[in-house]
């Protein structure tokens, strides 16, 4: 089924909009929600509650990239559970891809950055925009789906050395690109 078939579906009200979207994309929620929390449990508890969340948000919004928007809600979700299970207990795998980008991309802790935020993504959007293919995908597995190094290597048929290169160079780039924009760090 198209996605705009699926909207079409969550707009009408009719259930089968679940089915619809956990049938197409249950598989790629679930490996972004399991590669941050670490729990195949949790991973299912969050991606159960995106679908929720789209249901509820469907009448207000008509997303032009189903993925991309339920991507987002599933990883926010994944990453709002993992600070809760983890308060006081830090995850290495994800405190290390986390800790990767905070020389590069400025908190987003308080509501009166909203603006900034906006402002900030659409420089990374415009910066990854910029990227070669493999860079661009390398980046994204990383910080969008939180791939593994060894994840990322065996699906680019490349060794990890060259990954954590790669992520190195683009990060260094990126924190150029968003110091010239003017966006404080």
């Amino acid at each position: 089924m198209e996605d705009r078939e699926i909207v079409d579906l969550y707009w009408a009200r009719d259930e089968q909009a679940i089915e619809e979207t956990d049938r197409k994309y249950g598989r790629q929620c679930q490996a972004i929600a399991r590669n941050i929390l670490g729990s195949e449990h949790d991973a299912e508890e969050c991606v159960s509650d995106t679908w929720m969340s789209a249901w509820n948000s469907m009448p207000d919004q008509r997303p032009n990239h189903l993925l991309a928007f339920l991507g987002k809600i599933v990883r926010n979700l994944a990453l709002d559970r993992w600070d809760y299970l983890h308060a006081k207990k830090r995850s290495a795998a994800a405190t290390t891809m986390l800790s990767e980008l905070e020389d590069c991309i400025p908190g987003f802790e308080s509501t009166e950055r909203h603006a900034e935020d906006q402002e900030t993504a659409e420089v990374i959007s415009r910066f990854l925009r910029t990227l070669d293919p493999d860079t661009r995908n390398i980046f994204l597995r990383r910080y969008w789906y939180a791939d593994s190094i060894s994840e990322i290597a065996a699906r680019f048929s490349t060794n990890e050395s060259r990954v954590k290169s790669s992520l190195f160079r683009t990060r260094k780039k990126l924190r150029a690109v968003l110091e010239k924009e003017g966006i404080a760090l």
